[in-house]
């Protein structure tokens, strides 16, 4: 069982906070509007709790369920108050046009979230190649990337709780590349499969 607090109150923070305590984790909702945060606990149920904004989550996986252009500045503000959490971003820096990120470095979001979080807080990329309803309905894979091998056992533990397959594809610069996958799932969404009712996973040969 993992601790978990998710900053953010919409739809990601609800469909991973209901696989995850039906995976038997605790979850805890760290939200601006703290009503809104408040209403996302009660629904969940089976002890979902409501944080203040801002404070020391009781979480030790906190995952930002943010939009993009949110999360950096968020995990700014909560500054010291993440230290020596394992900081989870989800996030998809999709460009207006969803064929291609809005940042143009070889960068990421999860990387930029590394530069502002506390030096002792470690940070994974994770669950960005799903769609949402996938993740609530399906049993997709979980690419995860980072730099901390701990903090990914903490992550893959996690995901493992929620009935599915972490898949780690390196360091925390492979973020970048999940992100690009990110926006290949939009582009087969709108040619190659024609719908969102999928997710990308990886098929093993057995001898």
């Amino acid at each position: 069982m993992s601790n978990i607090s998710i900053i953010g109150a919409g739809n990601m923070a609800r469909t991973i906070g209901a696989r995850a305590i039906a995976g038997g984790n605790t979850v805890e909702i760290m939200g601006r509007d703290q009503s809104k945060a408040a209403d996302l606990a009660k629904a969940l149920g089976d002890g979902a709790t409501t944080g203040e904004w801002g404070t020391v989550p009781t979480g030790d996986i906190v995952i930002g369920a943010l939009l993009y252009n949110g999360v950096v500045p968020a995990i700014a503000q909560y500054g010291d108050a993440l230290a020596g959490k394992v900081i989870v971003d989800v996030s998809n820096p999709f460009n207006s046009t969803f064929d291609g990120l809005a940042h143009r470095e070889e960068t990421s979001i999860a990387q930029e979230v590394a530069k502002a979080a506390p030096a002792s807080a470690s940070v994974v990329k994770a669950f960005n190649t799903i769609f949402r309803h996938v993740l609530e309905k399906g049993r997709p894979d979980v690419f995860i990337a980072g730099d901390n091998a701990q903090a990914k056992a903490s992550v893959g533990a996690f995901v493992e709780s929620l009935g599915l397959r972490p898949l780690d594809v390196g360091g925390l610069k492979m973020a970048h590349w999940l992100e690009g996958a990110g926006v290949v799932t939009v582009g087969l969404a709108n040619h190659g499969v024609g719908n969102l009712d999928f997710a990308l996973s990886i098929t093993e040969l057995t001898a």
